[in-house]
C-alpha cells in the first residue's frame, strides 16, 4: 500500500443522473487516520455461508486415510481448492441435533436447522434467528446492506413442501428472527440493482424499460469517475479502472442472459436475466457478492448452490440424472462417483469467488486475507438423510488467523457449537445458539 495525504472517505461513491456506485477500497482511503492522530481502524471481517442440497458423497469428501493432520491434497469434491489449499479447514464429526428431533421432512429439516439449530415447528413458520444474521445486527451497521442472501434456483417461500412443512424450511437458510425467512434471490439484475440502485422505481414496467435502453451504469457516473482518476495516485487509478471494467462485464453478461431468455424463453413467467447455464449463473452471482464485497456494501452473506429436494439435472457434465433421485444412491458404485462429479461441480462455482478474492488486492495482502467461508450441508450420506458427521469445511484468509490446511475430527458435537466460535472470531459473540452445548476451541486453534 501506497501511503499519501490525500484522502476520500471510505463510503465515497460516484453519482450521476440520480445514480450512485460505491467504490472498492483504495490506498487514498486509509491514511488519513494516522494523519490527525486517530488510531487505525479495525480491519474488515467478513463472512459467507455456501450451503448445497441433497447431501454428499460421502467416499469422495473424506480426506485421504481419514485421520488428522495436514492437508497434503484435497479430496476429489474439494480439489477446486487446490490452489489455496493451505486456506482450508475440513471439520469432522459435526452434527444437527436440531434435525433429528423433528419427524419428517429430512430436507426441511437440513435447510432450516444448518444455521439456526432449532427444531422448527411444522405447523407454523417458525424456526430461530440464523447464525449469519446474529453477525448481520451487528456488522450490517457499518455497511449498506445488513446481508447479501443469494441463489441458484427459483426461491419460493409460500405454500407447504415435504407433506406438510412451509416451503420457507427448504428454500432459505438465513432468519432474521424465528418467524421472519428471508427470501434468497436468483436473479443477477434484482440483486445488481438492490446493490448499484439502477433503476429509481422497484415497478416493474419500469425496470424493463430501464433494462432495455442498454445504458451502462457507468454512463451516468462518467464524469464523477474521470474527475476521481484524474485525483489519485497511479495505484489507485489502476484499481478504479479494474474495478469499473468487472462492473461493466456484470453488466455485459446481464443483458447477453436477458436477451437470451427474451428469444429463446417467450413465457411470461419466465424470470428475465437469469442464465440457463448452471455454471454461468453461479459464476454471475458469485461474481456480483464479489463487488459486494468489494465495495463494502456488505460483509456477511449467504449462497444456496441449490435448494433441498432440487431436481435439476446437470447435462453439461455429463449427469442426465436429476439431482434429488441420484442422491438415493442406494451405495452404488456408479451412483456415487457421478454423484461426487456433481458436488465437484458445486464447489468449482464457490472456487471461483475464492481464487478472485485471493487475487484482488486489499491493503497489504489480498480480500481473500479478510474473509470467512463455511461450505456444507446439514445432510450427510444422502441415501439414508443421515445428519451426522456432516460434511463441513471452512475456507479461512490469513488476517483471520485460523489455523487451516488441515483436518480437524472432533467427538460428535452440534454445528452449532462451530457456529458459537465463528460468531466469537467475528466479534459478535453470543452465549448459545439453538441445540448447541458450548463453543469449539477457538477457531485460531482448529
Amino acid at each position: 500500500m501506497i501511503i499519501t495525504k490525500k484522502h476520500v472517505s471510505r463510503r465515497a461513491v460516484l453519482r450521476g443522473m440520480g445514480v450512485s456506485l460505491a467504490l472498492p477500497l483504495l490506498d487514498c482511503m486509509v491514511p488519513a487516520l494516522t494523519a490527525v492522530g486517530k488510531t487505525a481502524a479495525a480491519p474488515v471481517r467478513r463472512l459467507g455461508v455456501f450451503y448445497v442440497p441433497n447431501g454428499m458423497s460421502m467416499p469422495y469428501w473424506y480426506p485421504k486415510g481419514l485421520g488428522e493432520g495436514r492437508l497434503t491434497a484435497l479430496p476429489p469434491i474439494l480439489r477446486a481448492l487446490d490452489e489455496v489449499r493451505d486456506r482450508v479447514v475440513m471439520i469432522g464429526g459435526l452434527a444437527s441435533e436440531a434435525a433429528k428431533l423433528l419427524p419428517g421432512g429430512d430436507h426441511s429439516k437440513s435447510s432450516a436447522t444448518f444455521l439456526t439449530g432449532v427444531a422448527f415447528k411444522r405447523e407454523a413458520v417458525f424456526a430461530g434467528v440464523s447464525m449469519d444474521q446474529i453477525a448481520a445486527a451487528t456488522l450490517g451497521k457499518e455497511t449498506q446492506l445488513a446481508s447479501l442472501e443469494l441463489c441458484i434456483e427459483d426461491p419460493g417461500l409460500t405454500g407447504s413442501c415435504e407433506g406438510g412443512p412451509t416451503c420457507a424450511y427448504l428454500n432459505t437458510i438465513s432468519w432474521r428472527t424465528p418467524t421472519t425467512p428471508l427470501a434468497m434471490e436468483n436473479d443477477p439484475r434484482a440483486v445488481f440493482e438492490r446493490m448499484f440502485g439502477a433503476s429509481d422505481s422497484t415497478d416493474r414496467a419500469i425496470r424493463l424499460a430501464r433494462m432495455h435502453r442498454d445504458r451502462s451504469i457507468l454512463d451516468y457516473v462518467g464524469g464523477d469517475a474521470s474527475r476521481l482518476e484524474s485525483s489519485v495516485g497511479p495505484q489507485d487509478r489502476k484499481k478504479i479502472a479494474e474495478y469499473l471494467d468487472s462492473v461493466r462485464d456484470i453488466e455485459r453478461r446481464i443483458q447477453i442472459a436477458e436477451r437470451r431468455n427474451s428469444a429463446d424463453l417467450p413465457v411470461i413467467d419466465q424470470p428475465i436475466g437469469i442464465p440457463t447455464n448452471y455454471a454461468q449463473h453461479a459464476t454471475l452471482m458469485m461474481d456480483l457478492l464479489l463487488l459486494a464485497y468489494q465495495t463494502d456494501l456488505t460483509r456477511i452473506s449467504t449462497f444456496m448452490m441449490g435448494k433441498e429436494v432440487s431436481n435439476r439435472a446437470y447435462p453439461e457434465i455429463g449427469i442426465a440424472d436429476s439431482h434429488h433421485p441420484l442422491s438415493h444412491h442406494q451405495d452404488d458404485p456408479a451412483k456415487l462417483e457421478q454423484l461426487s462429479r456433481l458436488n465437484q461441480y458445486h464447489v468449482e462455482q464457490f472456487a471461483h469467488l475464492i481464487k478472485r478474492l485471493a487475487a484482488t488486492p486489499e491493503g497489504d495482502g489480498s480480500m481473500l486475507d479478510s474473509s470467512l467461508f463455511l461450505y456444507g450441508t446439514a445432510i450427510s450420506d444422502s441415501n439414508t438423510h443421515f445428519h451426522d458427521d456432516l460434511p463441513i469445511a471452512l475456507v479461512a484468509g490469513k488476517g483471520t488467523h485460523v489455523e487451516s490446511g488441515r483436518y480437524v475430527r472432533y467427538p460428535k458435537q452440534p454445528l452449532t457449537n462451530l457456529h458459537l466460535a465463528v460468531l466469537e472470531h467475528l466479534g459478535t459473540p453470543v452465549d448459545a445458539l439453538g441445540d448447541s452445548t458450548g463453543k469449539l476451541e477457538a477457531l485460531r486453534g482448529l
